[in-house]
């Protein structure tokens, strides 16, 4: 064989060479990370039961400065937290020691500080279990109850960009009251044989107060996140005008996510796969009021999008409100770990997660049965949504990697 024939012949088998190689590794590499979701889930669902018990093992630190530590830039709490149920216990058992009106906002809700000086914010129940909120998806008072199943929906999904929260039982007259401030207090009346309050918000009227039950009243307790972590307010991309007869741009223009592409945090970053990450899971709780989201202060984007303020959410189980997957349908992109995820839960997984997750929370049964069927049907909504997206553009389009090394340090 001559030696030009002879270079040509290995120039071509160091060619095949290299791309056989390549190939090998690529496909180890994606069998390596759907291995490693797979062990994720099934570690998530090893840990899905949370006993609510005091106990802390191995440290002298309060529960409160355990779930601080928790906290860093992509993660409110890390995916091993064998201290969980010792700080839920804290949240929902320990001594109120002042009570305020809520912060800014819509809806009602009490600030209170727990012993060893621990922020929560209180929402008080407003409604049966099987009431159904008619009308807007957005329509109604907050539901407590939606903040504590959404919070176990974020565990489950693996997203952990939802600060803890559990049911508490209050006792208005014994708990409250004694270390109200003067503001909160002033909002307290008795109605029938009920203890009310209506406290100090957008939307509280004194005509329509929230009441316990004599003076015991269910709410949820959702943890204030450190002050070490302030946070920005952003408008959501997606946002509705709510107006009458006044469309939001991406509610008529199917390009509109390229537009979003263009701007800032959406260009770079991991912020417009957190958006479509905060969408899924909007949709499956029933969630159409995210006109705002938040993220840690001047993070120019490398923080996640903290999924605060769930409680305008499974108001009705038949309503199944498409328009809140707008940023996955127009943006046909999803991180390849969210959507393993998602496969993961089908054929009844997921309802059977989150009934095992909530069991051991106070106000337990959290959801009734009609929403829980709810979450099954519309992740196959999801996952078909998905499917659409890629029999157009292609999996390679559509299935983005965005897997972060986080750190607890």
């Amino acid at each position: 064989m001559k030696l030009k024939q002879r270079v040509v012949l290995l120039a071509i088998l160091l060619v095949i060479f290299i791309f056989t190689k390549v190939f090998l590794i690529d496909n180890l590499d994606t069998s390596a990370a759907h291995r490693e979701d797979q062990r994720a889930f099934q570690r998530m669902l090893a840990g899905l039961r949370v006993a609510l018990e005091p106990r802390l093992e191995h440290t002298l630190q309060s529960p409160w400065e355990i779930a601080a530590q928790w906290v860093v830039p992509r993660e409110v709490y890390p995916e091993d937290t064998p201290e969980l149920g010792a700080v839920m216990h804290a949240m929902s058992t320990k001594k109120i020691i002042k009570a305020d009106v809520g912060y800014k906002g819509t809806q009602l809700k009490a600030l209170l500080i727990l012993e060893g000086g621990q922020k929560v914010v209180f929402k008080p129940k407003r409604y049966a279990r099987d009431y159904i909120v008619e009308g807007e998806p957005y329509a109604g008072y907050d539901r407590h109850n939606a903040e504590v199943a959404a919070f176990h929906l974020d565990r489950i999904l693996g997203f952990r960009r939802a600060p803890l929260v559990v049911g508490r039982f209050v006792n208005l007259r014994t708990e409250i009251k004694p270390v109200a401030t003067e503001q909160l207090l002033g909002t307290f009346m008795t109605v029938g044989n009920n203890t009310c309050f209506y406290g100090k918000c957008y939307y509280c009227r004194e005509t329509e107060p929230a009441c316990a039950d004599g003076d015991i009243m269910e709410g949820s307790v959702t943890l204030w996140l450190p002050d070490v972590w302030p946070l920005q307010k952003h408008r959501h991309p997606w946002g509705r005008t709510y107006r009458e007869g006044k469309l939001a741009r991406w509610e008529y223009d199917e390009s509109y996510c390229d537009a979003v592409k263009k701007t800032s945090p959406y260009d770079s970053g991991p912020r417009l796969l957190d958006i479509i990450d905060t969408a899924i899971f909007d949709y499956l709780i029933g969630n159409a009021d995210r006109h705002h989201y938040e993220s840690f202060q001047d993070d120019e984007g490398a923080s996640m999008l903290i999924l605060l303020d769930n409680a305008k959410s499974f108001g009705n189980p038949a309503l199944d409100e498409r328009s809140i997957l707008a940023p996955l349908y127009q943006c046909c992109i999803i991180r390849v770990s969210t959507w393993n995820r998602l496969n993961y839960l089908k054929n009844g997984v997921l309802k059977s997660a989150l009934k095992t997750a909530m069991s051991h929370d106070p106000i337990s049964p959290v959801l009734s049965t009609p929403h829980l069927d709810a979450l099954d049907q519309r992740l196959l909504s999801i996952l078909a949504t998905v499917k659409q997206c890629t029999d157009q553009f292609g999996p390679d389009v559509v299935l983005v990697e965005d897997r972060m090394t986080l750190s607890h340090l």
